[in-house]
């Protein structure tokens, strides 16, 4: 006679999750364990992790034919947080206790029958409530995750033992009421009051990150592109409790949510320029988000930009435009979000000194041609604001006095943002530059001074027409900072004086 059980479970897929069956039936048969429902090798080896841990823990485990099916059938299986729930169905197949159906599973099991923590547990917890569970029982050390999750009963679970205790009555385990930890930037931030000089390029960035806008820094070296670039996360506002959300969903997924926290700061993420594609983009061969999910909502900065491959540079143009990237494999496709700001740095030339009044650049005339080719016209295209960064004088470095601080800048940054989201409201966005087409001819009306204004400029600058809405983007951020409701000619000009042509960056 055979003995079959259910509990559920779910399965990752990139940052979401599936429901997911856990199907145990014991029968008579030559003794043996069979995984079956494409299982990769995490979770083949589980039923070896789940028979240690109940032995350990004080239970038999069968000798009979056990048969656990993962259903869907069809969709591949990886991880270890099914290790709690295959514990439980033997368990209940084996007639030693009764499980709840209303209720999600998940955790992995050591040998001694403690459970370990486990990755994209807000995900699962965001399953849970979608399919209308009631209760999540997980390991308690992330426990607080799901108790992001509003209207789900959070159960943190120590052991198999506890948990086993908890359903034949013996000892209830008490619902997670634990406060949830907030996660602020790590390290240590440069303060903008700490950077000598460049106050345009400042302003440009106060505006950048004021509308989300992409900035390409170009200046010699030790003129502060880094610097600035680093500093430029400090003027950025905390994240609402939507985005937190979001972003604390993608680090938890990737499992690069180390401290037990809510992400409110924006993401700031720096790859190196030897850095792959699928590193960036997303891929490989379980199709993992890359830096530019992993820099959602907040900065990917990529220091000496015409030093990465081409084909990265270019692979960055679809996710820059769409605000999303998406990754293919042979059995399955991810979409992932992707609104960032691009912060590109770059030499003016492969030396560095080229323009440099106090450096002689020793660069051929080819060799400058081939750097500059090494960013195309298209990516160029998509970056909002040009910031040129001449050499700092000496009398700025002697400077004692200093600038304005980063925490004075962000309040502004936060006022013209609040602006945007009270416009945006319903829209599916935030920021100016995530307008589309029908936004811009909506909100940004130009009068007729400024029309003529622009015409000449379209003109003499060679400007596009992606060009030509990423300036209406921009003043339209200007404005906000001044909070005026028109777009007036100076605000056009200051946003054309940041749109460099092509040939001069």
């Amino acid at each position: 006679m055979a003995f079959k059980t259910k509990i559920f479970s779910g399965i990752l897929e990139g940052i979401d999750a599936n429901l997911m069956e856990v199907e145990v039936n014991i029968a008579q048969g030559l003794p043996g364990v069979s995984i079956v429902g494409l299982p990769d090798k995490s979770v083949e080896e589980s039923k070896e992790r789940v028979k240690a841990a109940m032995q350990n823990s004080g239970f038999g485990f069968p000798q009979d034919k056990v048969v656990i099916n993962l259903a869907p059938a069809d969709i591949k299986k990886e991880g270890s947080h099914y290790d709690l729930p295959i514990a439980l169905g033997i368990l209940a197949a084996n007639s030693q206790l009764s499980i709840p159906e209303n209720a999600l599973f998940l955790g992995e099991l050591s040998i001694n029958g403690d459970l370990r923590r486990v990755n994209g547990v807000l995900a699962l917890a965001c399953l849970a409530k979608q399919k209308n569970l009631e209760s999540i029982y997980l390991p308690q050390d992330c426990a607080w995750e799901a108790k992001l999750v509003k209207g789900l009963n959070v159960f943190p679970v120590k052991s198999l033992r506890e948990i086993v205790n908890h359903f034949l009555g013996r000892k209830k385990i008490k619902l997670f009421s634990g406060a949830i930890k907030i996660i602020k930037e790590s390290r240590e931030q440069i303060d903008f009051s700490l950077v000598a000089g460049q106050e345009l390029a400042k302003r440009g960035l106060e505006i950048a990150a004021s509308g989300n806008h992409n900035v390409l820094l170009n200046g010699p070296p030790g003129a502060g592109k880094t610097m600035l670039a680093r500093a430029f996360i400090s003027i950025l506002p905390d994240l609402n409790l939507e985005q937190s959300l979001e972003i604390t969903k993608i680090y938890s997924v990737t499992g690069l949510l180390k401290d037990d926290g809510l992400i409110i700061r924006p993401p700031f993420r720096s790859p190196h320029h030897t850095a792959s594609e699928a590193a960036i983009i997303g891929g490989g061969t379980n199709a993992k988000p890359g830096d530019v999910t992993l820099a959602h909502r907040g900065v990917l900065f990529m220091d000496e930009l015409p030093e990465f491959n081409r084909r990265v540079l270019e692979s960055l143009r679809q996710p820059l435009e769409d605000r999303f990237v998406v990754v293919s494999r042979a059995k399955a496709t991810y979409k992932y979000p992707a609104s960032f700001i691009l912060l590109g740095a770059k030499n003016p030339c492969p030396c560095g000194n080229l323009g440099n009044p106090y450096k002689s650049c020793v660069c051929s005339t080819s060799e400058i041609i081939r750097y500059q080719k090494k960013i195309s016209g298209p990516l160029l295209d998509r970056f909002d604001i040009f910031l040129e960064l001449p050499q700092v004088e000496t009398k700025e470095l002697l400077k004692e006095a200093e600038g304005e601080p980063s925490q004075k800048i962000r309040q502004r940054v936060k006022l013209a943002q609040s602006l945007q989201r009270k416009r945006f409201r319903g829209l599916g966005f935030y920021y100016n530059s995530e307008m589309g087409p029908k936004e811009i001819k909506k909100i940004c009306v130009l009068s007729n001074e400024a029309k003529k204004f622009m015409q000449k400029a379209i003109s003499k600058m060679g400007l596009s027409a992606r060009a030509f809405h990423r300036v209406l983007k921009v003043s339209r951020t200007i404005a906000d900072l001044k909070g005026e409701d028109k777009i007036n000619l100076s605000h056009l000009a200051e946003a054309l004086q940041y749109r460099k042509q092509d040939s001069e960056i």
